[in-house]
Formats: C-alpha cells, structure tokens, sequence
C-alpha cells in the first residue's frame, strides 16, 4: 500500500519533487500547495515542467489538504528566509495528524538546536504522537550521513571537514543570493555575514557531526570573507563591478581547543572569482575530509543525466530526493523530531528505472 503525501510548494526543489513522489513505487500523490493565485488550480504536471498532465490541481487552499490526512506531507516551501513561520507551518501540520519531512529550515535540522527549534517541534510532535524530518542535500546528506559513513572506517577521528563548493550563477533565488552578499556593495554587510546567523543556520549540522563522534561542542566559531567582482557580468542577477560576487564562510565546531568539525561554503558567481580559494576537484560539488587514522578525502561532484554541469538543478533535485526518498521510514519512525540517527539507511527505489 503506497503512503498518501501532500507535497507542499512548488518552487525551485518543489518542482523536482512532483516527479520524484510520482515516480517513487510506495508513494501517492494526492494533492500539491502552491503559495500563489496564479498557480492555483493549474494543472501540477504542467507546474513541474513534466510536458504531461497529472490529472491533479494545485490549490493554495490548506486547509482542504490537511482535511485529507496524508500520512505525510512533504514540505519543500521557502523556509530559511521565514524560520520560525516555517516552523509554526510544521507544527501545523503534525497537529492536523500528518508526518513530515521538510527541507528547512536549516536551523532545524538537529533536533536537539534549542528551545526555538528543537524543543518546541519535538513537543508538538510528540502530542500530535506523528513524527518530522529536516534534512537535504547541505545542510543534510553532505554533511551528516556522508561524513558519518566515512568515520566508520576510521580507529581515530581527530577532525571531520564538509566544504560546497560551487558557482551559484544559475540559482534562480534573487533573495538568497542578496543574503549571501552578491551583488551588494562592498561594505555592506550580507545578512549571511552577521554575527550568530551562521551558527543558527548551520549550528545543528555540527552539533550532529558532534553527537555522532560522542562528544559535546565547547563551543561554534564563525568566519566570513568576501570577493568582488573585477567588471560587470550577468547572473540569475546583475553582478556590477565592485560588488559582491564570491563567499567563503566557515563555521568549526569547537572541543578541548581544537577544531573537530567544520562546515564550510565556497560560493562563486564566476569560475574565476578568487581563485585562491578551495576549488573543485573535477566539477562543482562537495569534499569531505576527515582527519584520523586512517584519513580520508571524497570530492563528490554533482550534474543532471542531459547535463553533467548542471550542480544546480542535481543539488536541488537531490534536496529533494533525500526527503522524498525518507518518507515510508519517518512514517514508521517514533514519534517526534528526529534525526539521521532514527532512521535506517535511505535508498533510492527509482534509480533503475
């Protein structure tokens, strides 16, 4: 018996997802939210750019979905530039009595983050006795169950080192990359940038990293520098010259004076923005590093099947993937705000098709 799912958004990972849940052999899809009216009763398969129609509408009407009782909703709206109305929509949906996995926000993703996040999902959860899921591709897969396989392997890890490494040119998010700093002058200060939003954001990713390796963070430490661009080019937005058009953040996770664990972001707007800064290995993607006995490094690169270049569509296609491809083991999960450590390993069921 297939599980009923309410996808939830249909943006820049909700489109990827309409195939990805149709196409899943234990999934049904019953109904899709939209944000706007001018989705609203369009056809999803012409929303998702499938070339054929589903025979379903999209609606942004809520509450006529929730009425349905899907035994989870997978939730691939806009989060991380609204966190705690993300939140307030999750909780929502678990006292309605539906399972979710979610792609954000971030800052959610360790259910153990804090009494804003963690806490107050976890409580509603456990009431409403239905479980939720936060995770992707980075935050998630990239540096939680694949930096965890890898220190399997090891006698001794001393340290465990996640980088993205990409060209964000072709990410259709104006607001996400003005967050991050492109496109703005040179001394403005990104939204990314402000003390503690990396460390809300990203927090979780290490302190799971920390739980796995059975020990506690002393504490997080943040730093940020920026590139600008030598002349005007063109982007998913207008880079003028002077302005923003490379990031490179890192957030360590702090234990007995040392740096155990980090994330780190290595973000261009053009191959040949800073060049001194980590690049990648053979096409953008993702190193892992772990620091031990033995040691190990992956580069894991990213593209389409049509198009091995393009890491944007695979990275959200991906993202959504991990929580679609989550779905029948967080419905039999216990209930509650759970992490990669609740759950058994995730496969792909389409992959041969």
């Amino acid at each position: 018996m297939a599980y009923r799912v309410v996808l939830w958004g249909t943006g820049i990972v909700g489109a990827h997802a309409v195939a990805g849940i149709i196409e899943h052999p234990d999934l049904e899809l019953v109904g899709v939210w939209v944000s706007s009216a001018a989705k609203s009763g369009r056809d999803v398969g012409d929303i998702a750019g499938l070339g054929r129609k589903l025979g379903l509408a999209a609606t942004n009407d809520a509450e006529t979905l929730l009425a349905l009782k899907p035994d989870c909703i997978v939730h691939a709206a806009a989060s991380d530039n609204r966190p705690f109305e993300a939140v307030a929509d999750l909780e929502r949906f678990l006292r309605a009595g539906s399972n979710v996995v979610s792609t954000g926000p971030v800052s959610a993703l360790w259910p153990a983050q804090g009494e804003d996040f963690g806490a107050s999902l976890h409580k509603t959860a456990l009431a409403a006795g239905k479980t939720v899921w936060v995770n992707g591709i980075d935050p998630g897969f990239a540096n939680d169950f694949l930096p965890m396989a890898i220190t399997g392997l090891c006698r001794r890890v001393d340290k465990v080192h996640c980088t993205e490494i990409f060209n964000y040119s072709g990410y259709l998010q104006p607001d996400t990359l003005r967050a991050m700093g492109f496109g703005e002058p040179a001394d403005s200060q990104p939204m990314l940038a402000m003390p503690g939003i990396l460390t809300m954001a990203f927090g979780g990713g290490l302190r799971q990293i920390a739980a796995g390796l059975g020990i506690k963070l002393d504490s997080i430490e943040e730093s940020c520098v920026r590139a600008f661009a030598p002349e005007d080019f063109m982007t998913a937005i207008p880079i003028k010259k002077g302005t923003g058009a490379g990031i490179r953040f890192k957030i360590a996770g702090m234990h007995a004076g040392r740096e155990v664990c980090v994330i780190e972001h290595v973000t261009r707007m053009r191959d040949d923005i800073a060049p001194e800064w980590p690049q990648p290995s053979d096409g953008d993607g993702y190193r892992v590093s772990v620091t031990g006995e033995p040691s190990f490094t992956l580069n894991l690169q990213m593209g389409m099947k049509d198009n091995p270049h393009d890491h944007v569509n695979a990275a959200c296609l991906a993202t959504a993937m991990r929580i679609i491809n989550g779905v029948p083991a967080v419905v039999q999960a216990r209930p509650g705000h759970i992490s990669i450590y609740d759950l058994p390993l995730l496969t792909g069921r389409v992959s041969m098709r």
